[in-house]
């Protein structure tokens, strides 16, 4: 069942309409639906054209004699939505707008998505039609840059399909007042409060149909940038919040020195064969667990300069493949300057290999994103806005994978490696230098640790040979980062280490050589 909520305030002009077009997309693309509708005291003939629907349609009203809202009434239609399905990991939910500004014809393409295996659904307003104001436009543009969600470009939509799994789990941390915030703050909330226990979060593409609108907007839009502004830090504390309900599924390794099975020549570039790169052995444990979360304070010299925190967020199907989801976000900055950067991979789950890397970064008021498909079953990458491939290495690893990679592989004091797996050919090698062992205090208590510095002298980012980066490794079978130290354009950053979350520190074996 698809449950479709939508808040209506003095819509008369298009409620019905809106709910009409509904029907029409699930008569082309059958699919068993029900409208909840809650009118927020309208004072036009929004009353009379519900009535007048819900003869001819699968539809409930609910109706507020005071105003409450558009974060109560939508939370109010989620919760309704939830109490009705006896199937929640099945079921789902649709929140739609009822002036047109959402293009009802998008939710084919979300209910794909959500078929094929996504969780959350976030359609992105990236495209518009007919005319706004100046001021509005600018509004609505840097609003989802204050209000960020990893993951996404456009996080106030309010346009979004869901499992009602999801929002149970979610309701499970926040059994009062689930949104805290309102108007294009409460959608960019819902979306953050939602993410962490979606297994799979998906995006596409619709557009905003201003020229179908039939009122004036009432969003103020210097008011709007000032709401938002000072949501940031409801923003924040929502999307770092972790799905403690994750089963804890133990992650694999794999062996370097097995023969494999596929074969294929080696590239003028020097680039390793595929009878070299198809190696396959049995798993190895490794020493962290889906649900494991850290959290890192940054220091700028004596200055907090923001947070970071570290994540193994999932179980994902990519291209039929699983893989695990590692998340590494960094929010911070003084005074005039600002970085946050959110870097996310998704490594095969029995190989140790990355499928799929995402940089999304802002600093000092320039945003960019890069996004590469990696294949190392076939030996190359794409980059997201580039037709051509490129020749990868046997066992591609991205930045952030590295991060736990590391945690895996044996390290001697006094030893230098070097290898070639970073998934960009033409950046390796990675060269790793165990520096000696130090005893460290982070997180409330004193820690044996290993000193390494991680390099790619042919590349950029954290481990860039400028960065002159170091790592803290717990010296256990954990291998934890306890504190990574890195250069940026400003000066040096020391991340250390706060808060453990959803780990069991005896739940994994020693780590062996992947």
């Amino acid at each position: 069942m698809i449950y479709v909520c939508v808040p209506v305030h003095n819509e008369a002009r298009t409620a019905g309409l809106v709910l009409w077009k509904v029907r029409q997309v699930f008569t082309a693309f059958p699919r068993e639906y029900q409208l909840l509708v809650l009118d927020d005291a309208s004072t036009d003939h929004t009353r009379e054209v519900l009535a007048s629907y819900a003869k001819v349609l699968p539809m409930t009203i609910v109706a507020h004699r005071e105003r409450r809202g558009y974060a109560r009434s939508l939370e109010e239609l989620l919760r309704l939505a939830l109490q009705r399905t006896d199937r929640p990991k099945r079921d789902c939910a649709i929140t739609l707008h009822a002036d047109f500004v959402h293009s009802p014809e998008s939710m084919e393409d979300m209910v794909k998505h959500l078929e094929s295996g996504a969780d959350l659904v976030v359609a992105e307003l990236v495209e518009q039609r007919g005319r706004v104001s100046r001021a509005l436009g600018l509004a609505r543009r840097w609003t989802p840059r204050l209000l960020r969600v990893a993951g996404l470009r456009d996080t106030v939509s309010g346009f979004l399909a869901l499992r009602r799994i999801v929002l149970r789990q979610a309701l499970r941390r926040d059994t009062t007042q689930f949104l805290q915030t309102e108007g294009w703050c409460a959608s960019a909330e819902l979306v953050a409060r939602l993410a962490p226990h979606a297994r799979r979060l998906d995006a596409v593409p619709a557009a905003a149909r201003y020229d179908l609108v039939q009122r004036p907007s009432r969003v103020r839009p210097w008011r709007q940038l000032l709401e938002a502004w000072r949501a940031r830090s409801v923003i924040r504390a929502a999307r770092t919040v972790v799905a403690l309900l994750l089963i804890a599924v133990g992650l694999h390794a794999q062996s370097d020195t097995a023969p494999r099975t596929d074969s294929t020549r080696a590239d003028s570039a020097g680039v390793p064969s595929m009878a070299a790169m198809a190696i396959v052995t049995p798993p190895v444990a490794v020493p962290f667990l889906v649900g494991e979360r850290l959290v890192y304070g940054a220091r700028y010299g004596p200055f907090s300069v923001g947070t970071a925190t570290m994540q193994v967020a999932g179980i994902d199907t990519i291209r039929g493949v699983e893989a695990v989801h590692f998340v590494f976000l960094i929010d911070g900055g003084a005074l005039w300057y600002h970085i946050h950067q959110n870097l996310e991979s998704w490594v095969g789950r029995h190989d140790f290999r990355s499928r799929r890397f995402l940089n999304q970064t802002e600093e000092r008021g320039k945003a960019w994103e890069r996004k590469f498909e990696i294949y190392p079953d076939s030996g190359f990458y794409r980059e997201a806005g580039r037709d051509t491939t490129v020749a990868t290495v046997a066992d591609p690893l991205d930045d952030a994978a590295f991060l736990y990679w590391i945690r895996t592989v044996p390290l001697e004091v006094g030893k230098r490696y070097e290898y070639r797996r970073y998934f960009r050919p033409e950046r390796n090698p990675v060269i790793v230098e165990v520096l000696k062992r130090e005893r460290v205090g982070v997180a409330g208590k004193k820690w044996d640790a290993i000193v390494v510095r991680p390099r790619i002298p042919n590349g950029g980012g954290i481990f860039a040979e400028k960065a002159d980066a170091r790592m803290w490794l717990s010296d256990d079978s954990l291998r934890i980062m306890l504190a990574l130290q890195s250069k940026f354009s400003f000066g040096q950053v020391t991340l250390k280490l706060k808060q453990i979350d959803s780990i069991k520190e005896n739940a994994a074996s020693p780590p062996e050589h992947p």
